[in-house]
Parts: C-alpha cells; sequence; structure tokens
C-alpha cells in the first residue's frame, strides 16, 4: 500500500501543475478586426460589431473600459464606455467626441478632452454619467496620484519674439473654469537647441509619487526626430531635462519600485541606427547608463522587476540611406540592469518581430507578427524562463492587460 501511494504522489503533482499552467489569470481587452473583445482566462468575449474601436482603456477597478468609436478615414472620435457588470456600451453623454481620455487612479471617473476644453464625468447609480467642464485651454493631462487633481499643459504662442515658455498648471477635478482655483505649477523656460519645445505631454508618476515625468514636444517636423525626456517632481518645484528620444510615449517608463527611468535615447526618425536603453536616476546626479551593445537598436521596453528590463532589440542597419525603410526584426531580451547581464528570451521566426513587451505579475506578454502584415498574434510565458506559446490569435494589435493596483499616495 505504501508503495501505491508513493507512485501516485508524482502523477497527483503533475496532474496539478499541468491543471496551474492551464488556468492563466489574465484578463484583456483587445481589438480584432476592429472591434472590441475582451478575455478572461481562456474564455473570449466580443462586445462590439459592426464598428471601428481603437484606444481602449480599463477604469482603476476593472468594472468598465473607455473606447474610441471611430471610422477608418479618423473623421470621426465618439467616446463609448463597456459596463462589464451591465455588458452594455453607452455614451457618458448624448455625444462625447474625444481623442484623449484618462481614467482616475481611484475612482470610476473620466476624463477627457474636447477641443482644448478639460472635461470630467459625474458619477450617477455608480456610472460614469454627465459632465463638468474643467478647465479651457488643455494640451495634454494627467491625473495627479490622489484623483482629485490634474496636471495640465497649454501649449506656447508664437511671439514676435520667439515661443513663449510652456505653462503648466496644477488644476482640481470641481474647478468649473473658476479661474481662481486654477494655479501655476510650472513654467518650462525653453531654448534652442538644447531645451526646444511647444508642449508638454504623455505624463507619467513614478511609483512613489514624488516625480512625474514627460515629453517636450516641439515643433511638428522637428518632433518627428527629437523630444526631450523630462521629470518635474510632484510639488513643481525641481525640473530637469532627462534626455533626447523619439515621440512614443511607450518608449519611457518608471521603475516598479524605484525612481529610476528607463527610456530608449537617442535622435532620428529612422529605427536603423542610434536607439539605446538608457536608465537615469531621477534626479539625475550621476552619469546615466546605456545598456544597447554596439551594432544594436532597442526599440521598446518594459521592466519585468526592480532590476531587470525587457527590450525589443534588432542589428544596426547603417547601410540604409535611401529607399523603402527597412524593416527592423526585433527580438525581446532581458537585461539585467545591476550586473549588466543579458539574455535573448524569445526566438521569432525569419521573417517575424516581436514587439509591445507587456508584463502582469510574473508573465510577459508580446505581439509577434509578420514583416507583411500589421494583424499578429499575442504570445505569453509564465516565467521569464517559461516555455512560449499563443494567447491570442488574430490580432490587430496588442492588448490591453487589467492590471490592479494602488496609485501612489502624493507626498
Amino acid at each position: 500500500m505504501r508503495i501505491r501511494i508513493l507512485l501516485l504522489l508524482p502523477l497527483i503533482f503533475i496532474h496539478f501543475s499541468l491543471i496551474a499552467c492551464a488556468e492563466i489569470p489574465l484578463v484583456a481587452v483587445f481589438i480584432r478586426d476592429h472591434q472590441l473583445w475582451i478575455k478572461k482566462g481562456g474564455e473570449e468575449i466580443q462586445v462590439t460589431k459592426e464598428r471601428y474601436v481603437y484606444s481602449p482603456k480599463w477604469s482603476y477597478d476593472g468594472r468598465f473600459i473607455g473606447f474610441i468609436d471611430g471610422d477608418e478615414k479618423g473623421e470621426k472620435s465618439d467616446l463609448f464606455i463597456y459596463d462589464t457588470k451591465e455588458k452594455e456600451s453607452y455614451q457618458p453623454y448624448i455625444r462625447v467626441v474625444t481623442s484623449d481620455f484618462k481614467w482616475s487612479p481611484n475612482k470610476n471617473q473620466l476624463a477627457y478632452t474636447d477641443q482644448g476644453i478639460l472635461n470630467v464625468t459625474k458619477i450617477k447609480n455608480g456610472r460614469p454619467q454627465g459632465f463638468e467642464n474643467v478647465s479651457l485651454g488643455v494640451s495634454g493631462f494627467e491625473w495627479f496620484p490622489n484623483g482629485k487633481e490634474f496636471i495640465v499643459s497649454s501649449q506656447s504662442n508664437l511671439l514676435p519674439t520667439g515661443w513663449s515658455p510652456i505653462p503648466l498648471y496644477r488644476i482640481p477635478t470641481d474647478a468649473n473654469l473658476a479661474k481662481d482655483k486654477i494655479r501655476p505649477f510650472y513654467t518650462i523656460q525653453t531654448k534652442e537647441p538644447d531645451l526646444f519645445g511647444i508642449d508638454a505631454d504623455y505624463f507619467k508618476w513614478s511609483s512613489d509619487g514624488k516625480w512625474v515625468s514627460f515629453l517636450v514636444v516641439p515643433t511638428a517636423s522637428w518632433s518627428m526626430d527629437s523630444n526631450t525626456l523630462s521629470v518635474l517632481s510632484s510639488q513643481g518645484k525641481h525640473f530637469q531635462a532627462v534626455g533626447k528620444m523619439l515621440g512614443y510615449k511607450e518608449w519611457f517608463k518608471w521603475a516598479p519600485s524605484t525612481n529610476e527611468l528607463a527610456y530608449i535615447s537617442g535622435e532620428g526618425r529612422f529605427f536603423v541606427e542610434n536607439k539605446k536603453m538608457t536608465i537615469a536616476k531621477i534626479p539625475t546626479l550621476k552619469q546615466q547608463k546605456e545598456y544597447t551593445p554596439i551594432g544594436f537598436v532597442d526599440l521598446d521596453l518594459e521592466w519585468y522587476s526592480k532590476d531587470l528590463v525587457i527590450v525589443a532589440r534588432a542589428k544596426e542597419n547603417k547601410e540604409w540611406k535611401e529607399g523603402p525603410v527597412p524593416t527592423m526584426f526585433t527580438s525581446l531580451y532581458a537585461l539585467n540592469i545591476r550586473t549588466g547581464e543579458q539574455k535573448q528570451i524569445s526566438t521569432p521566426a525569419k521573417n517575424e518581430l516581436d514587439e509591445d513587451p507587456q508584463v502582469i505579475g510574473p508573465y510577459l506578454t508580446w505581439f509577434r507578427r509578420s514583416a507583411e502584415q500589421t494583424k499578429g498574434d499575442v504570445w505569453l510565458k509564465n516565467t521569464l524562463n517559461g516555455q512560449e506559446h499563443i494567447w491570442l490569435k488574430n490580432v490587430d494589435y496588442a492588448p490591453t492587460f487589467f492590471k490592479p493596483e494602488r496609485s501612489p499616495s502624493e507626498s
């Protein structure tokens, strides 16, 4: 009897290990054939039909999904909300037109801009419904971590003497256009060529809420080749220009638990050279460190832990000078920023590229497509050493995962 039990125990452990591997507790919203879908574990649920959906975003608790109902020509951008509890889509007002909307970090409230007006939704029966004006003249914005205020930028003006400085404001959610509630936060004194810009956007808070990073964006043609990554303290007292980079908001990210900023540094709109994964410790008192080896470019990044950064890496192509822009065939690498160790962790086939890495707990996901296609599949590893496999097939681009996390408290 004892021998039989001992023989059964390994089988039982193998059985439960297979179950644990099969049960992937991930929730994501994704776009397939321009329609909104949700995946929970192994189930895929289609939410919309005969629409042209993009830019889905989860509310802080995962009950709501905001998305844009547009059209192929880009002439329409109506804001809709999907209620996962009631299983219905609705507009928070009769018609809301926007291209920039953001959920509160700690409640189901949605802020959005419409022709330079910042609005915030009211809450009715537990749902975002109706809206109130917050401020005029808004270009970029983001919630403060406390969910009670916004950091707001306003585009500078072209004067006979040149471009004016870029003003930033701190505005409470209940400002309701009252000028006495709108407080100057910081003024970015721009100058050519070191720090030239006419706008600030893509605000992101550090894990402890003590710093906010953003891009200082120059005029349109210039911004395609160079923007200035910058940081500002949460009290609006200490500003630092960190480095030059392209205008991709996913190319700079805070570490999960430290004030370290990873970004893809380098100027020039083409990806063939001069794109380096760089770490800046904020405030930037020491020299920054680049981790991309000679002969390679890094074209996306994601933090896996406080020591590990995932990058999408390809070989340089300095020989290209004109003609069609070459495809950069990226695969994923894990970089240990403490030891300097670097290891390839994904293996796309020839003529495929891996991009858009995302980390959810121990899981690593990415988007894999062929060079001739824009659609692709979402791949998954349950750890960096795990076996890679397909999690979603035939999607328009990388999904948006629901990541329940507590927003940082303000200092």
